[in-house]
């Protein structure tokens, strides 16, 4: 027998808002996260722009003073997103569901970047002695998920996911397929990032991914002829998915019912996608199946990953028209999250799921801003800088990473 699986609370951190209202209601209103670099003043980096997090304060979102001494920033924000998620969903583990139901699947793409680097230092500058005791534990890409778990006393199912600009997308994917077959009542999912760093700018900078644009508002354009790179965010967001069974039972809130899940793989390139759209085409024509999508019925929103870069922007939307076909991939309403947020890596998968299940559950597409100038290689329908609404039924979240990892996941407007 196979488990319904819904959405019963959602916690984000992102550099247009660090809880679900300020981030949904910045979205709708076409705000832009995207700043000038602040903090780093003493590097000659070289680019200007970048989504950080602005005003963050941990002991708001549920840390202490242990909390934040002992993680490096990514783990913060994990934990923020989580602490907001539970709260919103409700779910206590020992109460509404047995501990060893209860599982986290939360994954970052590079993890402690920060923390990497300020003990290179030590170890450079005043030897091995200098390096923390807790360099390692707040270094590794699994402490976000295994932080959450032991907050939560979540002792099911606990996989940390690594598939770079895809992982937020594949760790709620593979959530839901863990209780769709009866591994888990219920899961912490999601992805989060921290790498808004001179490292990682030198080195995504250096390989040419990155805009060099000076003025924030035009930097991160999406689906424009005058894209030329990606913008740096960083966050968190976390969802608590649940069997629809351990949700009714509870008489818990439902967002949506999670309905689809696509993964493939380019095996093309280590930063290029496959030019021909087709194996991420496979991984959102895998996620609408199994929706049940009806091409004739269904109002489809597609949330791209919509990275604005030269080549992500025109193979996806490539990859879209082979999925649905020319007549449905021109009738489905399209924008990028990633024009106000920026590219927040490992997070973003996540992050853009809620912006997507948000979009069905209010009825509302958020706009793909600064789309002045569309590029006639991208010529469907990217809800140019203006929200609007329509009764969206099934919903869609891409993701496309370094490494050629495609993910996809689909939800369902829920009726109940």
């Amino acid at each position: 027998m196979e488990n319904r699986v819904v959405i019963t609370g959602m916690g984000v951190v992102s550099p247009v808002g660090n809880n679900l209202t300020d981030f949904w209601n910045s979205l709708v209103e076409g705000k832009c996260g995207i700043d000038f670099i602040k903090g780093y003043e003493e590097y000659e980096l070289p680019v200007s722009v970048a989504g950080q997090i602005k005003d963050f304060n941990p002991e708001e979102c549920g840390l202490d003073r242990n909390d934040v001494r002992r993680n490096d920033p990514y783990c913060q924000f994990a934990l923020a997103a989580a602490n907001e998620a539970m709260k919103d969903s409700g779910l206590k583990s020992g109460e509404h569901i047995a501990p060893e139901r209860l599982g986290v699947y939360i994954g970052a793409g590079i993890g402690g970047l920060q923390t990497f680097f300020n003990e290179s230092e030590k170890l450079i500058k005043e030897g091995v002695r200098r390096v923390s005791p807790l360099f390692v534990p707040m270094m590794i890409g699994n402490i976000a998920a295994g932080n959450v778990a032991i907050k939560y006393n979540a002792q099911g199912v606990c996989l940390p996911v690594v598939t770079a600009c895809a992982t937020g997308t594949h760790a709620i994917g593979e959530a839901f397929r863990a209780i769709k077959h009866g591994y888990a009542d219920a899961i912490i999912a999601g992805g989060a990032e921290a790498s808004v760093h001179p490292l990682a700018i030198g080195g995504f900078a250096n390989s040419k991914a990155l805009s060099r644009s000076n003025d924030p508002k035009t930097a991160s354009i999406p689906f424009n002829l005058n894209r030329s790179g990606f913008v740096m965010g960083e966050g968190a967001g976390v969802l608590v998915l649940e069997s629809l069974e351990s949700a009714q039972k509870r008489g818990a809130k439902i967002y949506a019912e999670v309905v689809g899940y696509g993964n493939s793989c380019d095996a093309h390139h280590v930063t290029a996608p496959s030019p021909d759209g087709i194996p991420a085409s496979r991984a959102i024509k895998q996620s609408l199946d199994e929706a049940g999508f009806d091409a004739e019925k269904d109002v489809l929103y597609i949330n791209a990953h919509g990275t604005s870069t030269p080549l992500n922007d025109k193979t996806e939307t490539a990859a879209i028209k082979l999925a649905l076909g020319e007549e449905a991939a021109r009738k489905a309403m399209i924008s990028s999250t990633k024009s106000m947020t920026g590219h927040m890596l490992g997070a973003t998968g996540a992050v853009e799921l809620i912006a997507t299940t948000l979009t069905v559950h209010h009825g509302i597409v958020t706009p793909t801003i600064g789309l002045d100038t569309p590029d006639p290689e991208c010529d469907l329908d990217y809800t140019p800088n203006v929200a609007r609404k329509a009764d969206v039924t099934v919903a869609i979240s891409n993701s496309l990473g370094f490494g050629g990892h495609n993910g996809c996941v689909a939800v369902r407007k829920w009726n109940g």
